[in-house]
């Protein structure tokens, strides 16, 4: 029973999107330095922005808990399900933010404590709370929430601000779109079902399709930035351009495309895109140093 308990306790941290925070926090802490970034000083910092990160989306839970237990996709998550009652969920939020952001502080820098604060009030209140609700480029404006972590592990690292984590923050907004949008084409029956304005649901599938096509296109040249303001040489810019790409490809395939299954097969897609994007940049980033 207390197995099952922790289990649903773990669950409300969407420990997914927490995993894909933690390994684009930890590429830009690689990024900040040429060689190896101190390990205690990265284990201080990633268990702080999991924390943290876990503490938002708990709150993203109780939030819409009243969404959740209407749509079939979340309808068994813990809140809903009563495996977790919300006073203990709103206990455990605070605990972790606090953990984490105290982490942070002591451990680390205050300049990534208030950056990840910052990031954790977007997600968890200004877009789950407000933005998500009230306009269908919710995903948009919330994304740079979410576009966090590879500057919050550049200034775990280096306590300062620079071009380059700005760059990465850049990338992913720019990726979000796209991303979460081929999903919602997906899943647009359960958004229509509790009236949630994703931009299917307001403006349509096809006018969403055009726009994930325009938005991956975009993507292209934020993409190369890296390349264009020297930080990465070569090797990025070939693994950057085939994904690309593939990127545009398969936008364009869910564009003209008549298989229902091309939302889910662009949005799986668009995850192994920023994955491989971020590895591309590491490659590069270490081979010049070794040459």
């Amino acid at each position: 029973m207390m197995r099952q308990q922790w289990r649903a306790y773990l669950e409300l941290t969407k420990p997914r999107v927490v995993l894909l925070m933690v390994i684009t926090s930890l590429v830009g802490m690689f990024l900040a330095v040429p060689g190896w970034p101190p390990v205690g000083l990265m284990v201080l910092a990633l268990i702080g922005i999991a924390f943290s990160a876990g503490s938002a989306a708990v709150v993203n839970h109780l939030i819409d808990q009243r969404f959740d237990a209407i749509m079939n996709r979340t309808s068994n998550r813990p809140i809903p399900t009563g495996k977790v009652s919300s006073t203990n969920a709103w206990c455990f939020a605070v605990i972790l933010g606090l953990l984490g952001l105290g982490l942070l502080v002591i451990g680390v820098n205050r300049l990534t404590a208030v950056l990840t604060l910052i990031s954790l009030i977007g997600y968890a209140l200004i877009y789950t709370l407000y933005l998500k609700h009230t306009t269908p480029q919710n995903i948009v404006i919330g994304g740079l929430a979410g576009a966090a972590p590879p500057l919050l592990g550049w200034t775990a690292i280096t306590d300062s601000i620079s071009a380059m984590p700005l760059v990465l923050v850049l990338i992913i907004f720019v990726w979000t779109p796209p991303h979460f949008w081929a999903l919602a084409i997906h899943r647009i029956k359960e958004y229509r079902k509790v009236a949630i304005p994703m931009l299917p649901v307001t403006h349509g599938i096809a006018y969403t399709k055009v726009s994930i096509v325009l938005y991956t296109i975009l993507l292209v040249p934020v993409s190369l930035l890296p390349a264009i303001i020297g930080f990465s040489g070569v090797l990025y810019v070939i693994g950057c351009v085939v994904l690309d790409i593939l990127f545009v490809y398969w936008a364009l395939r869910l564009l003209w495309g008549k298989n229902p299954a091309n939302g889910i097969k662009t949005f799986r897609f668009s995850i192994w895109y920023l994955l491989f994007l971020f590895v591309a940049l590491l490659v590069d980033h270490y081979c010049y140093v070794i040459i």
